[in-house]
């Protein structure tokens, strides 16, 4: 066991998209700031941001429907679409000034272009769909989106899903080409490789067991050699935990106030894979269905074409599931151990809530490999069995909270927790997650070094040309950028055909 204390300006918890794009951000901001990264498993991008772990959707609200909403008097509410395209596009510029400045070589290696579909059956939703569409293509950010409920045009965009449907049922699809497929574990082990010539100090098989303010405001943390087990204790000025699912209990320890009266519900995932290469080259899209009563908005089924290990693959999913774990590596106590008594009544409230989710989530794990073939079916309806096997995605933990509308409130997105003096930050919550990890690690640099903004803006401005501008105030920029970016992160070229 070791007392030997090493002081840097800046740690990142957790080597995943966040950490990775925080990271990357601050050296370019402030290339003499030291930086030193802490992650408990061998690699990085080995949990949430693994390829395999996450939907690689580029989540752009270009498919989504859980991001359009139908209010009660029949409209659509697309606010949420938009900002979450509004981010997506500030991750796209990132990227693209990225490979400009030749910090990332191939951007085929994360990011390969794939259209978005929405797909609906049934009169109600066909109805809802033509009024999404309505809503969305009168848009400057979706006005490339096409509508069809013709099945000779829908066997021309989806033809592995329109084989042998039967003719009488109302369906219909949006499409929107310009869509992507990213890797986001490929972009995170990128990043962090990047990191490490620039002498970023990154430590894997390094677990923080604790975290604990020191006298003169700055954060001292126990880091333990997981083979080892010997001690080490690191302290900071500024603190980021991005430890996915592992961030709730580590936000705990810091003893912030403001990460008082939190919790964190964990649901799994699972998705079906293809494994019949003559199945997985029909199809070249990821349409997303409409999801299921009772089902959290996180389990929209989709039929994603993904590009991973240089290889064209396809998935179905995601099932839900419930384990008590807050990541696919953690401990079965972790939600046990995440309540607290600050945090007792707000979980007592989101259980009283959530019986119906819960029950569902329980009837998910309980689906034979049968059942979840029905529901594949609803998408591939000659679908086989034989074709298709079953992959573990990643853990999630919804963030659990007090808010107006009540106790115990069931949150499903993103949210950044930080120290009113900015000396720490915790990011919390799941989809839609890595898409936006530029938006919300802006954020962060925003809220924790307000001091230090005015001063890097121009630098932010030449990463993000979009940066403060509202897109929408700007309709030519949005072209301008979308054009920029296609054609930077060679999505305008033709996708490269797997075997």
């Amino acid at each position: 066991m070791s007392n030997r204390q090493i002081s840097t300006d800046v740690i990142l918890i957790g080597a995943g998209i966040m950490s990775a794009t925080l990271g990357t951000l601050l050296k370019e901001l402030v290339p003499d700031w030291e930086i030193s990264v802490f992650e408990k498993l061998a690699n990085a991008g080995e949990e949430s941001s693994n390829e395999w772990n996450n939907a690689g959707t580029g989540h752009a609200a270009l498919c989504e429907l859980n991001y359009t909403v139908e209010k009660s008097d029949g409209t659509v509410d697309i606010s949420k679409a938009i900002k979450i395209n509004e981010q997506f596009q500030a991750s796209m510029q990132f990227w693209s000034y990225l490979v400009s400045s030749n910090l990332i070589a191939n951007p085929r290696d994360f990011i390969a272009p794939l259209p978005h579909m929405s797909f609906v059956q049934g009169e109600q939703d066909v109805s809802f769909l033509k009024k999404r569409f309505k809503a969305l293509s009168n848009n400057p950010l979706f006005q490339e989106m096409e509508f069809s409920d013709d099945p000779v045009k829908l066997m021309e965009w989806i033809p592995l899903m329109m084989k042998d449907r039967p003719e009488n049922e109302p369906i219909a699809a949006t499409r929107i080409e310009s869509g992507t497929d990213v890797n986001f574990g490929a972009l995170t082990r990128i990043l962090f490789e990047h990191l490490e010539s620039k002498s970023v100090d990154i430590k894997y098989k390094h677990s923080v067991d604790h975290i604990k303010r020191t006298d003169d405001g700055s954060w001292e943390l126990k880091v333990r050699n997981v083979d080892s087990g010997s001690i080490e204790r690191h302290t900071a000025k500024f603190v980021f935990i991005g430890g996915g699912g592992g961030s709730l209990h580590l936000l705990q320890k810091s003893g912030i106030p403001e990460g008082k009266h939190i919790g964190g519900f964990p649901v799994s995932g699972l998705f079906m894979v293809c494994n019949n290469p003559d199945v997985v080259a029909q199809h070249h899209a990821k349409v997303y269905g409409k999801a299921k009563v009772g089902a959290p908005p996180m389990s929209v089924p989709h039929l994603d074409t993904r590009y991973i290990d240089n290889k064209k693959s396809l998935l179905f999913g995601p099932f839900a599931g419930f384990s008590p774990k807050f990541l696919k590596s953690g401990s079965m106590l972790d939600l046990i151990t995440s309540v607290k008594p600050d945090n007792l009544v707000t979980m007592l409230a989101a259980g009283a809530k959530n019986v119906p989710l819960t029950k569902y989530l329980i009837q998910q794990v309980m689906l034979s490999k049968e059942k979840r073939m029905e529901e594949l079916r609803e998408f591939i309806p000659d679908a086989k069995s034989e074709d298709w096997g079953l992959v573990v995605a990643g853990q999630r933990v919804q963030v659990i909270k007090d808010t107006d509308a009540g106790r115990g409130m069931l949150q499903f997105g993103t949210e950044v927790i930080s120290a009113a003096d900015g000396s720490i930050a915790a990011l919390l919550g799941a989809s839609p997650g890595a898409s936006t990890a530029v938006s919300v690690m802006l954020e962060v640099l925003t809220k924790c070094f307000p001091q230090h903004i005015k001063a890097w803006e121009p630098k932010i401005k030449e990463m993000i040309p979009s940066y403060g501008v509202p897109l929408l105030e700007n309709p030519e920029l949005i072209q301008d950028i979308q054009t920029l970016t296609a054609q930077t992160l060679g999505l305008s070229e033709k996708v490269p055909v797997y075997n």
